[in-house]
């Protein structure tokens, strides 16, 4: 078998002893006898067998003069240290060895035949890449610095891994070129340099077969373990969060008991809170904290002794626990840290601070079924470690911090993604002043000229609805406990019942005739003043016993009052909300899409909305009126979808309630700004203002001379008060009755005038409704209803 078969390599190898053969014919002229005679000896196996100064490429060649290399190898693995030292002699760029020292043999032998010795970071790929390199060196004196650290990972007799740096010696390597190399000029080298990847270009300087790789390596291993543990454990904490990565942690424990040295080794971290004095569990997958056991938090005074509690946070000292059994006996199971370890069958363990200057973060918690084999001896071995774990365990508070503020940013105080540029900017600049020593300012965020388009689905008759199930709740739980009154009355013939029972009366007939608004609270406050005592007296009552048993059942355990009717309304409310917000939602990833713009919404009995669109928003030359009356002809397509939707669903709901929908057109451009105080936008100026007051009062608003509220069920409502948005809207509004969205029925009504405001005059059109999704034929609200109800 030839070395060269099937590798593709500017080299042709030959193993050769030509250079070790030279230094010995050096050594004749030495005055030491010894040296001489064992030159000599050397030389006459090199005159005996020529092919060894010559070179072979046959690998077979190795076996048939195995007796002869031992014995020229003889100095440079000396028997002496044959027991101690790593060595081993191998074939250039290849995983074939020849020669190696007892020490080297023992390790292999440990993880058996079958495994495949692997130089690990040596990039494969790059094979080709890193031969041009050495030539270049080795023959034009122009050094890459292209080296890399080399390691062998090699199982130990535990099944703990081990690491082995691997430096090699290339003094008895000669390259030479053949009649098919290329001279590489100064030139060639330039274009190289900027060139690494480029494997074409160095095939074309470096044709394969152009050099002579002749030689053997003779490589020195060091057990490099603790080191190599130690940058593990950096590399590990470098980079993202890993604690939803399954492997993290599986890879942690190993590099650990690497460290260490066995392998029945488990890790765990619980975090310190300050502020409660609390160990709390670090959450993630894989994660554990063997100090908490299966507790999500623990007081320190409840997790540790007093000693322990000193040791780790007062001193911000590690301890161990070499002999758990025998430390439980000795505080009779009254050290918490102790005993919680004795309960999940620990044998001895290590815990560690987790602290920077500014104080305790955690705790490292290394633990093992072994008694012993953790000790406040090796426990040296964390020195080293715990930095790069502390600078980790800083950076993901860090992160912790900003996570939660980003969240409570998103949740609480959303910032649209159209403007946060703007945010981002004005923080840049706050930290840039900050940095320069300038007192840092977070400046105005405003945005000028742009157009503002509100809408809103509201459900109509909310409050008859609230009102109407209040009623009945409470109808419902007076009558129940009237009945009680009546049955306890029969058998206990006490005035104070019958007023009771008049008192409910009166409360009935209150709540039939005429329902006030304080009359909820006076009942409430019956119920709890008067009835919970009266109730709680006849429980001891056996015949009135089934009766207030079937009563407390109905009560709502929050609110302490019956609740059925109101819940029913409550769902639906939020049903309601929560599925025309998702459609809304959905449909505005569509009109993002199409040119960027501010939005947000909001969930009261139905669902408003706000967008502004403009050039100060898109921050890009790039705005056109066009993006507006396409926007505004989104709006009212998708308020159509919206009632479509909802009355698709309606059925669902537990209460049968209408919505109407309404769109307020405001045809000047005005100015909006974000209030810090109240972490929302709003418009600017006097005049603008008068925007706002239009939004807040105009669905409850009345056709003029009429009490007919201009925003009706199954109508689309478009207030307006300018010649030209009634052109616009018309436009819209014919072509989605050519879509079949809207049906021909047009008018065109004046609003009585609000507070401030006057001239307002409002679009209204019925809806073309749909049964379902798959429903071709076209419903006006009318004859849904009655298609519904057939």
């Amino acid at each position: 078998m030839d070395i060269n078969d099937q590798i593709e390599s500017p080299f042709i190898i030959k193993v050769s002893f030509n250079k070790l053969f030279n230094e010995y014919e050096n050594l004749i002229a030495s005055d030491n006898d010894y040296v001489t005679t064992n030159a000599r000896r050397v030389l006459k196996i090199a005159e005996d067998n020529p092919v060894l100064r010559e070179g072979f490429s046959d690998l077979t060649f190795l076996d048939t003069y195995k007796s002869e290399i031992n014995d020229i190898l003889h100095d440079a693995f000396n028997p002496l240290l044959t027991r101690n030292e790593i060595k081993l002699a191998t074939v250039p760029f290849q995983n074939h060895v020849f020669k190696t020292s007892e020490r080297f043999d023992s390790i292999l032998e440990t993880v058996g035949s079958d495994f495949e010795l692997k130089v690990k970071n040596m990039p494969l790929d790059q094979s080709y890449i890193i031969a041009c390199a050495i030539i270049l060196k080795a023959c034009y004196g122009y050094d890459l610095n292209f080296k890399r650290p080399f390691f062998y990972e090699i199982p130990d007799a535990n099944g703990i891994m081990r690491y082995y740096k691997i430096l090699y010696n290339a003094d008895f390597m000669e390259i030479n070129p053949r009649e098919n190399a290329q001279p590489i000029t100064q030139e060639d080298f330039d274009e190289l340099l900027d060139n690494f990847e480029n494997i074409d270009l160095w095939k074309e300087k470096f044709p394969a077969d152009s050099y002579e790789f002749k030689g053997f390596i003779i490589s020195n291993i060091f057990d490099v373990t603790d080191d190599q543990s130690i940058s593990n454990i950096k590399s590990s904490l470098i980079g993202e969060d890993k604690r939803n990565d399954e492997s993290f942690m599986e890879g942690f424990y190993e590099i650990f008991r690497s460290l260490f040295g066995f392998k029945n080794l488990e890790v765990g971290f619980s975090i310190y809170n300050q502020e409660e004095s609390t160990f709390e569990r670090v959450y993630g997958v894989g994660m554990n904290s063997f100090l908490l056991n299966n507790q999500d938090a623990l007081s320190c005074g409840d997790a540790l002794c007093e000693w322990s509690y000193n040791r780790l946070i007062s001193e911000k000292n590690y301890f161990s626990v070499s002999d758990v059994d025998r430390a439980y006996k000795h505080s009779k199971g009254h050290a918490p840290h102790v005993k919680v370890l004795h309960d999940q069958g620990y044998k001895s363990a290590i815990f560690a601070p987790i602290a920077s200057d500014e104080g305790l973060m955690g705790i490292l918690e290394i633990v093992s079924k072994e008694p012993k084999v953790l000790n406040s001896i090796n426990a040296n071995k964390l020195v080293d470690v715990m930095p790069f774990i502390i600078s980790a365990v800083e950076r993901s508070k860090n992160d912790e911090v900003n996570l939660i503020e980003a969240i409570i940013q998103k949740e609480c105080t959303s910032i649209h993604p159209s403007v946060h540029w703007r945010f981002e900017k004005e923080a840049r600049n706050f930290i840039k002043d900050e940095l320069n020593g300038k007192e840092p300012t977070f400046n105005k965020i405003a945005f000028e000229n742009i157009y503002p388009l509100y809408g809103q689905i509201d459900i109509k008759g909310s409050s008859e609805a609230r009102n109407w199930a209040t009623k009945e709740d409470l109808t419902m739980q007076l009558k129940t406990i009237k009945r009680i009154l009546e049955k306890a009355s029969q058998q206990e013939e006490l005035p104070i019942y019958d007023q009771y029972i008049y008192q409910i009366d009166e409360f009935l007939s209150g709540l039939k005739n005429s329902f006030q608004v304080d009359s909820e609270h006076q009942i409430s406050a019956f119920f709890k003043d008067d009835m919970e005592s009266v109730l709680g007296h006849l429980s001891k009552n056996r015949a009135l016993q089934s009766l207030i048993e079937d009563y407390y059942e109905s009560i709502n355990d929050e609110l302490n009052v019956l609740y059925h009717h109101r819940k029913n309304y409550d769902d639906t409310i939020a049903l309601i909300n929560r599925e025309m917000a998702a459609l809304l939602d959905q449909k505005q990833v569509g009109a993002q899409a199409m040119y960027p713009h501010y939005f947000e919404r909001f969930k009261t009995d139905g669902v408003e909305h706000n967008m502004y669109i403009g050039e100060s928003i898109t921050k890009e030359n790039s705005f056109n009126p066009i993006y507006l009356y396409n926007l505004r002809l989104w709006q009212l397509q998708v308020m159509v979808e919206m009632e479509n939707a909802y009355y698709q669903m309606q059925s669902e709901f537990p209460v049968a309630l209408d919505v109407a929908s309404m769109i307020l057109v405001f045809n000047q451009p005005l100015s909006i700004s974000f209030r810090m105080d109240e972490k929302h936008f709003d418009v600017d100026g006097t005049y603008n203002a008068r925007y706002e007051i239009v939004k807040k009062r105009v669905d409850k608003a009345y056709i003029k001379g009429t009490t007919e509220r201009v925003t009706q069920k199954g109508k689309i409502t478009i207030v307006y008060s300018q010649k030209e948005d009634e052109r616009e809207y018309l436009r819209y509004i014919q072509f989605l009755q050519s879509k079949k969205y809207l049906d021909e029925d047009v008018e065109i009504v004046e609003l009585e005038d609000l507070q401030a405001v006057t001239g307002l005059k409002a679009l209204r059109v019925s809806v073309l409704y749909h049964k379902d999704k798959d429903d071709k034929a076209f419903y006006t609200y009318d004859d849904l209803m009655k298609e519904i109800k057939s």
